[in-house]
């Protein structure tokens, strides 16, 4: 699709709606106190063996933990403290998750932006990025590849901040891809939810975007310290305004969007200060909804073409700071979604399931149109940033079940209701855990009939047998209508669910 030619000048001074900020702030100011999370961090430091042992406690009884309890676990020095908190925290992915990993696929839409931010290659001054749109065509070939011949069932959509992309693209771009059906080899494949990484909004566009069915609204705020903020979002751009940013989770949930999914981009601040800083975002939002965010990711900088802010970094985060960050965010938001991407290597993100990840991608591809495009690699000039894992997902799935680990493509709660707080009470009780291993096991029937090869499909046959004889014990009162719809499965049916 040809970019727009005019300046997009106009279109930019009307996207900010202060009244939208200001009704949520509290005598003036949002709730990111650099000043007391500093002081929390340095208060904490060298905490006791006995302090450590109650913190965990309270996380396997699936408890937010406090500010304070947070601060403490990101000062253990003990490398047996640590050894226990990372134990700890995969004993509590699976009380609450099971021993399930849900996979996806990113699909970005297009690389024009109205920002200059410095770490980013889709920046506007980048003029080596070569700029690209996907028509609702183009869209349509991408998602046929993605749930008809790989086997996703749900995507998380990446949009520019761009007149190009604004939110009646958005809205079309949604419902086309809801709208594709794809035969497989025994059933049909499609997309049955779609997750939205986008700017931030106005209450009346994500009214839109809720209107049409998306799943999770994710909005990262890259850095929660307000001078690295303002270094990195050079002035007189959209991103520059924080506010506008730290509230788009607000005006999501305002406008009836159940889940949103909260960032940060590791690398441009202190890790410590944005764990704590994400960790306020989430206790803002439990305090003015009731529920905090659905998911969490945390990607970290990559090489990315053209952008030398990338290559020399004061903050960057290494291999074991990044385990310590997932452990203890997996500990303090404990039924909370973790997600980790593709940037990371493949290592790293095995080495990562073990600490309590709940969601990954596979088969990634982000350079503009690369699903469809069977000549495309990594172009640099095409992406916003250099992928660590560009495995295929039957590649991981072959691994998660090396590692004993069901994949599931289930996304029966959002069709039955089970989101928002309703969700987090359930997967705080345990409860959600039951339907989702139900559900586990059709959807990855599914994906064995219709996308595996004869080799995988011998190994995901006994993970499967093994997960239908832990219904039978656990669930005895549901386990007939279990097997009904399984067989049903087997047979060609789709999507059938709990």
């Amino acid at each position: 699709m040809e970019l727009k030619t005019e300046e997009p000048k106009n279109w930019t001074n009307q996207r900010i709606k202060q009244e939208q900020i200001d009704k949520y702030l509290s005598n003036g100011n949002n709730f990111i106190d650099p000043e007391n999370i500093n002081a929390l961090i340095e208060k904490t430091k060298n905490p006791d063996k006995a302090t450590i042992l109650n913190i965990l406690e309270k996380s396997m009884r699936i408890q937010t933990l406090s500010a304070l309890d947070a601060a403490c676990l990101l000062n253990v020095t003990d490398p047996d403290l640590w050894d226990l908190m990372r134990q700890t925290a995969l004993k509590v992915k699976k009380k609450v998750y099971d021993n399930r990993i849900v996979t996806f696929a990113p699909l970005y839409l297009g690389n024009a932006c109205v920002n200059n931010c410095l770490y980013c290659a889709f920046r506007k001054d980048n003029h080596t990025n070569q700029r690209k749109i996907l028509s609702l065509s183009e869209i349509e070939k991408e998602v046929r590849v993605l749930c008809g011949q790989i086997g996703h069932k749900r995507l998380v959509v990446v949009y520019g901040e761009h007149p190009i992309t604004d939110i009646d693209y958005m809205v079309e771009s949604v419902k086309t891809i809801y709208g594709i059906r794809e035969k497989t080899a025994k059933g049909i494949g499609q997309i049955r939810r779609v997750n939205v990484n986008a700017a931030p909004l106005s209450i009346e566009e994500l009214k839109r975007l809720h209107e049409v069915g998306i799943g999770t609204y994710q909005v990262f705020q890259e850095t929660y310290h307000p001078q690295t903020y303002k270094n990195v979002h050079p002035e007189n751009t959209l991103k520059s305004n924080y506010n506008w940013r730290l509230y788009a989770m607000h005006r999501a949930m305002e406008a009836g969007i159940d889940d949103v999914g909260l960032g940060v981009l590791f690398g441009l601040y202190d890790w410590k200060f944005e764990i704590m800083g994400l960790l306020s975002h989430n206790r803002e939002l439990e305090k003015k909804f009731g529920v905090g965010a659905h998911t969490i990711s945390f990607p970290r900088i990559e090489p990315a073409d053209n952008t030398p802010l990338t290559e020399n970094l004061e903050y960057k985060v290494l291999d074991e700071d990044f385990k310590k960050i997932i452990t203890v965010l997996r500990l303090a938001v404990p039924h909370t979604g973790l997600i980790i991407t593709a940037r990371e290597n493949a290592e790293i993100r095995k080495q990562a399931i073990a600490l309590g990840i709940t969601q990954t991608d596979a088969s990634t591809k982000i350079a503009i149109g690369s699903y469809s495009d069977k000549t495309e690699n990594q172009q640099g000039q095409r992406q916003q940033f250099i992928l660590g894992d560009t495995r295929s997902l039957e590649e991981l799935i072959n691994e998660y079940i090396q590692m004993g680990y069901i994949t599931s493509f289930c996304t029966a709660g959002y069709r039955c209701g089970r989101t928002g707080e309703c969700i987090m009470d359930m997967l705080r009780s345990g409860k959600e855990g039951k339907f989702c291993k139900l559900n586990a096991v059709l959807t990855f029937q599914e994906w064995v009939d219709d996308f595996a090869t004869e080799q995988t499909r011998t190994k995901a046959e006994e993970i499967i047998a093994k997960e239908i004889q832990e219904i039978k014990q656990t669930l005895p009162d549901i386990f007939e209508q279990f097997m009904d719809y399984y067989n049903r499965v087997k047979n060609g049916e789709r999507d059938l669910y709990f």
